[in-house]
This record gives structure tokens, sequence and C-alpha cells, in this order.
């Protein structure tokens, strides 16, 4: 059994799976109780399982990029358990794991898509502004680009104009609908959630792909910067 953590965007998720199979999901979009949440959950799952952090095999957590808080908290959620269950930590790419949950939506019917054939997956999770992280990926969840930070203007992407569909989700996605001029282009409503991590998660483990607790770091991108109080103003 693996537990999956999610804290990298507005989502709070929390997965139990064994194998491929997802056991327990929880979820919550209340914004800055991530600490609050996470824990919370973990402790309604394992009990719910009736389990402990003993029975784990692993924890698999998102490692970005995305919030800098709510990566931290996520991060350091894991590596506690693990440290104390003494179990490997594995860690997720986010945006590989919004690709698997539109793969997984879309097998199981639930996106108004007839076809994944010739199309670009486009996870976008939102940097603020018209700024994106962003990463492309075909319909077996292959990258097919590297993770950018991208400013998005009506240019973005239009190299692509090979691919019949250029799908687009995620928390940064619905505000570059407007913007965006590329051939094909089509938003679906997905957002981040542990059980795109659960679904990494399980293949990681069988290939050892396993983190140092002990020096692992969340993939940033953008340093934090922090903003002055507005009662300071």
């Amino acid at each position: 059994m693996i537990l999956s953590i999610e804290t990298g965007g507005e989502i709070c998720s929390v997965a139990l799976s064994e194998n491929d199979k997802l056991i327990s999901l929880r979820e919550s979009d209340g914004g800055q109780n991530h600490a609050q949440d996470v824990a919370l959950f973990i402790q309604e799952i394992l009990h719910e399982n009736s389990i402990s952090c003993k029975d784990l095999k692993a924890v698999a957590v998102s490692k970005g990029p995305g919030s800098y808080t709510g990566l931290r908290i996520g991060v350091s959620v894991a590596k506690g358990i693990c440290y104390g269950a003494n179990i490997p930590l594995i860690a997720i790419n986010s945006l590989e794991s919004l690709a698997s949950i539109a793969i997984d939506d879309f097998n199981a019917g639930l996106l108004d898509i007839n076809t994944l054939d010739n199309s670009i997956l486009c996870p976008m999770i939102d940097a603020r502004r018209m700024e994106v992280y962003e990463q492309l990926y075909n319909q077996n969840c292959k990258a097919t680009s590297e993770v950018n930070a991208h400013i998005i203007t009506p240019e973005s992407f239009t190299s692509n104009s090979e691919h019949d569909q250029f799908i687009i989700f995620g928390s940064g996605a619905q505000k570059c609908i407007d913007t965006l001029k590329v051939k094909g282009l089509k938003y679906i409503d997905i957002k981040g959630s542990a059980r795109g991590i659960a679904n990494r998660a399980y293949l990681a483990y069988q290939k050892g792909e396993f983190e140092d607790f002990a020096y692992f770091e969340p993939l940033y991108l953008k340093e934090f910067v922090a903003g002055t109080p507005k009662k300071l103003l």
C-alpha cells in the first residue's frame, strides 16, 4: 500500500492505493488550510482502513512545480512519515500527475473528447498573471517537452500545428483560453489530485525510483518571494 499526497495547488488531497488500485481518497479546496487538512486526511484514511504508517510500503508526494508553501507542506509531511516508518519516499512530477488524471478520465468516458489520437496534452499549473507551469505529453502519458515556466501569448504553442487537438487543463488553463491561438485548442476541467500521484507512484515503486528523503527538495522553478502584509501598506 502506498500513501499519496498532493498539496502543491488549490486542492489538498490524500489517497491510499494498493498496487494500482485506489482504495481511499480525501480532498478539499479549502485554500490556505493544507497544513491542517493533510494531517486530518491521513489520519482518517489510515483509521478507515485499519492500518498504521508502518503498514505502508512507501509515501508518494507531488514534487512540483506548484505553490512554494503548498509543496513544502506536502513534502515535509511525507518526509516525516517516511523517516518514522523507515519506508521509501517517491516524488511525482505534478504535471505528469495531471496528465495521468486526464488520460484516466478519458478512458472512463468522463470527458467530452472522442479521441486522444494525434493529440497533445498540456497540463498547466497557475503561476499568477499570465504565467503557467506546463509540460507537453502524448496520449501514453510520456513527456514530449521539458517542464517550463511559460508566459502565455497568442503565439504560444503555435508550432504544434501538426496535431489535431491541443488539450489544456489544470489550475492555470482556463485563463489561457481567450489568448491561445493554437490549432485544435480544447479545455477540459481537471484539477490536481492525489489519485494522479497514486497512478504514477505504483510505477515508480516497481522501478525502485526512490528519493533520499534527508535531502530531497521540491521542484519550485521560481524562488519564493514574500509579500508585504496589507496592514503595513
